[in-house]
């Protein structure tokens, strides 16, 4: 009797849920339906709802007919594919790794894909829509298997972005390098990376089309076996699923429709991260979702609203001309750095900061040791980079050109080149030692100023300077990338402290700031003038091209002011960087102390930019690396940190001046590539 008498009660509520997952599903369908009718119906031409209709219908103008037909439904119609096929993707990637944070974009497969595409332009091999899509997939399959890798399955969230992330500089760093080192033959791709769903008829679309159904098809065919994932391994096994085949056929799977995705309009930032998580809500209210055959097809649906509707807001916000020339791609990433941001500070964080290393102290001979040695490496960098380059001179040009007596020819050709050293072993100090203050404060040996969103912020407000000021003096431009460098140091720091700078929480938001601030660079270079937007370009690639004296002061008088600090208060860095609790009973205050420190290495890491653009990796590297060599010690740590960041950055120089000469790579690119397998590095040394 009592079976009988609950079984009524139990049924209206799974047919009330089913009702309320399909009523869902069609306001969803209603939805992107709506927006792909007003995608349709904006552009630069003036062709409205009525006109759209009777092209629609066969009674239009020749002209207006031409406009839709050829030009606006394509380029809906490549929204909703893209759209879905992130959607799904990002969908598969989630499960099958157990990680909300899985994407195209955090597991660096639209990198690889644009280096993969980047190479084949390079060589000057020129290959059919539906091949060049075959080889965007093999990159970025390749990519996520790196990530994957590195990361470990289900092995926290903050090691998948930052895997991805480190390895997504590295890539497109190098594929930066060949859009330098090849520019007629790699015309345009740099747009293309952007990411745009504008299309020149159906001609692509229906060549990624059947690789995207063959995807979706694919991954609903596994979706039972990707539920009994969720379930864990062991229970998957017994089971009968064969746990390795499965997710590896749903990587393969996933990465297929990124490639058909990218190959048809480039990189779209964040959608197949932001789709399934718009979905996961809808499944904790409606059971019916958190089946996975049911999660793909809603998640596509979400993607597929996302790029609509960041296609509409960007058409309704701006002019149609600037519509036309700004990228969808640089819409979506913006939207969803927001949203990575967001998830971060809400999300649970069980990561606690903690000491950076172990406790070692080397003898003092092993410290003078290093120091002797990188004090010679330093010199035999900076003679170097004053001596070579594509005019190589003798150590008596330099003498002479010291003492006013050199020839005109050496004296332009030092008076350009020594400010450039300068820049560049100035600026590798300076964020070295900002590096150092900022993993000593948070605790965290994964926190560095590129990481953390600070360099982007003042690569941001630089850039703005540079762009609508393109006279502004050294001392204005050092100023605006201070103001950018601020404004993220608030964010990051102000949010990241609640809980004590806890690594997941630290970490996401600068990964989301640092998201952000690359988007609105993006955005402004695309408006702006091209000559500022090329000069704009020189610089965020870390170039010392151009550089004077000049320049070089503000980052001199940061580093100054940093060093007397680190000094004057080298016990009390060491005291903030073991515990909260030790410096209170030695009667410091951590909170201030913490605070004074952070100013410092904004202000550090600011300048640095100002000087020399942008360069990652350096505020992880050295630090690092000065730990390593001579212990945990601050007296020790930063002079060693200040002779590596310079003599890495001042090395990374003299190789992007002279080993391609005339041609240049900028510093920062060549950072990038030492800097990310060393990065990589240190994950898979700390897996553990």
């Amino acid at each position: 009797m009592a079976v009988t008498a609950t079984t009524p009660a139990v049924r209206p509520q799974e047919r009330t849920a089913r009702t309320g997952a399909a009523a869902v599903t069609a306001g969803l369908v209603l939805l992107v339906a709506a927006l792909a009718v007003v995608d349709i119906t904006q552009g630069t031409a003036a062709v409205g709802p009525a006109e759209v209709w009777r092209a629609l219908t066969g009674r239009a103008d020749p002209a207006d007919a031409s406009v839709v037909i050829a030009s606006r439904l394509p380029r809906m119609t490549a929204g909703l594919l893209i759209g879905v096929a992130l959607g799904v993707a990002g969908a598969a990637l989630q499960a099958v790794s157990r990680n909300v944070l899985a994407a195209p974009d955090t597991l660096a497969v639209n990198a690889g894909s644009y280096l993969a595409l980047g190479t084949l332009a390079a060589t000057g091999v020129s290959l059919p829509l539906l091949a060049s899509s075959g080889v965007a997939f093999l990159g970025g399959l390749a990519a996520a298997a790196v990530v994957l890798a590195l990361s470990g399955l289900g092995a926290g969230t903050v090691r998948l972005v930052l895997a991805g992330s480190a390895l997504t500089l590295g890539l497109t760093s190098v594929t930066e390098g060949l859009l330098l080192l090849f520019p007629e033959r790699t015309q345009g791709l740099y747009q293309w990376h952007q990411g745009s769903i504008s299309q020149n008829g159906f001609d692509g679309i229906l060549q990624m089309a059947p690789l995207a159904v063959l995807g979706l098809a694919g991954l609903l065919l596994t979706a039972r076996r990707i539920d009994a994932l969720a379930l864990g391994d062991d229970t998957a096994r017994g089971l009968g699923v064969p746990v390795r085949a499965t997710r590896i056929t749903a990587v393969v799977l996933a990465a297929l429709l990124s490639a058909a995705a990218v190959t048809l309009a480039g990189p779209i930032g964040f959608v197949g991260l932001c789709a399934p998580a718009l979905v996961r809500p809808l499944a904790r209210r409606f059971p019916a979702y958190r089946r996975t055959r049911v999660t793909i097809p809603v998640a596509g649906l979400v993607g597929a609203g996302l790029v609509l509707g960041a296609d509409v807001l960007l058409r309704a916000l701006v002019t149609a001309e600037s519509a036309v020339a700004v990228p969808t791609g640089v819409v979506t990433s913006l939207l969803g750095a927001v949203f990575l941001v967001t998830m971060a500070v809400r999300a649970r964080d069980t990561g606690g900061a903690s000491a950076p290393d172990r406790l070692r102290i080397p003898s003092r001979a092993v410290f003078l040791t290093t120091t002797a040695v990188l004090v010679a490496v330093v010199v035999g960098v900076t003679l170097g980079g004053v001596l070579l380059g594509d005019a190589k001179l003798l150590l008596g040009d330099v003498v002479n050109w010291a003492r006013g007596a050199a020839g005109p020819s050496v004296s332009f050709v030092l008076d350009t080149r020594v400010p450039r050293v300068l820049a560049a072993l100035l600026a590798g100090a300076a964020l070295a030692l900002s590096g150092t203050l900022v993993q000593a404060v948070t605790r965290n040996p994964l926190a560095e100023p590129g990481i953390l969103g600070v360099s982007g912020g003042a690569a941001l407000g630089a850039v703005l300077l540079v762009t609508t000021a393109p006279l502004a003096g050294s001392w204005a431009v050092a100023g605006a990338a201070l103001g950018g460098a601020a404004v993220s140091a608030v964010v990051v720091f102000g949010l990241a402290a609640r809980g004590g700078f806890q690594q997941n929480r630290l970490v996401l938001v600068g990964v989301g700031v640092s998201a952000a601030a690359t988007a609105v660079i993006s955005l402004v270079i695309v408006l702006t003038d091209p000559f500022n937007a090329t000069k704009a370009l020189t610089w965020l690639s870390g170039s010392t091209y151009g550089r004077t004296t000049a320049d070089t002061l503000p980052v001199a008088a940061a580093l100054v002011l940093g060093v007397a600090v680190a000094v004057a208060r080298r016990t009390e860095l060491d005291l903030v960087s073991l515990d909260d609790d030790t410096p209170a009973l030695l009667g410091l205050r951590p909170a201030g102390a913490r605070f004074g420190f952070l100013v410092v290495g904004v202000l550090l890491s600011a300048t640095a930019v100002a000087a020399a653009g942008t360069i990652g990796f350096v505020g992880l590297v050295a630090p690092h690396a000065a730990r390593a060599l001579v212990g945990r010690r601050h007296v020790r740590v930063v002079p060693v940190a200040l002779l590596l960041g310079a003599a890495l950055v001042g090395t990374a120089d003299l190789v992007g001046r002279t080993v391609i000469a005339p041609a240049q790579l900028g510093a920062g690119l060549m950072t990038a590539v030492i800097g990310t397998p060393y990065f990589l590095w240190l994950l898979i040394r700390t897996r553990r």
